[in-house]
């Protein structure tokens, strides 16, 4: 048993809890789940796909966009959201790899 993480994670994986805490409500994962591949969409678009307020919603985008899984650029009066692909990528692959190596050690 590694006994070194019982009170601290590691520095490597705070992105990880951070991003684990966003996607670890059902609303954001709804939220997510919108998106078609390489889609952007609105705060406006959002909320009226989803059956939250729209304070509630953009509530929910902010901690997203503070974990960084959905990346965004405002463009005139609108702040359009995209998926942070290549960052979900690289930390599900750090978590197969983690899980992979316990593998070895059996």
């Amino acid at each position: 048993m590694k006994t070194n993480y019982t009170e601290l994670l590691p520095p490597a994986w705070e992105k990880t809890s951070l991003i684990f805490t966003a996607l670890g409500d059902e609303h954001r994962q709804r939220m997510l789940l919108l998106f078609e591949l390489d889609e952007r969409l609105n705060a406006g678009q959002i909320a009226q796909a989803s059956t939250l307020a729209r304070t509630t919603v953009s509530h929910h985008l902010k901690i997203l966009r503070q974990a960084e899984v959905l990346l965004s650029e405002k463009i005139g009066k609108e702040v359009w959201f995209w998926i942070n692909k290549p960052l979900l990528e690289t930390t599900f692959g750090n978590v197969i790899r983690y899980l992979h190596e316990g593998e070895n050690h059996d």
